[in-house]
């Protein structure tokens, strides 16, 4: 699994360059943990590691280069990667 992390992070970083290799990683574990919490809430079977890094994978695609907007949007998140009195925006 970490070095699942540590691949869609590095593709993450090559999407969006303006996040660190750190904030992407971060962000990886963000959305990783958010697919899997969800999927259990809904009472959905564990489908195991390769499901979760296709859809993960399939987010970066589509809204790696745009996480920066949606942290401003949404300043959970922003506090969620950067702490919450360490901002980068």
């Amino acid at each position: 699994m970490q070095e699942g992390i540590k691949r869609l992070a590095a593709e993450l970083n090559d999407v969006n360059p303006s996040l660190t290799i750190l904030e992407a990683r971060s962000w990886v574990e963000l959305l990783w943990e958010d697919f899997e919490s969800t999927r259990a809430k809904a009472g959905r079977e564990y489908e195991g590691v390769e499901v979760t890094q296709k859809i993960v994978r399939h987010w970066i695609q589509q809204y790696g280069d745009r996480l920066d907007d949606f942290m401003t949007r949404y300043p959970k998140y922003q506090e969620m990667i950067y702490g919450e009195n360490n901002t980068k925006h």
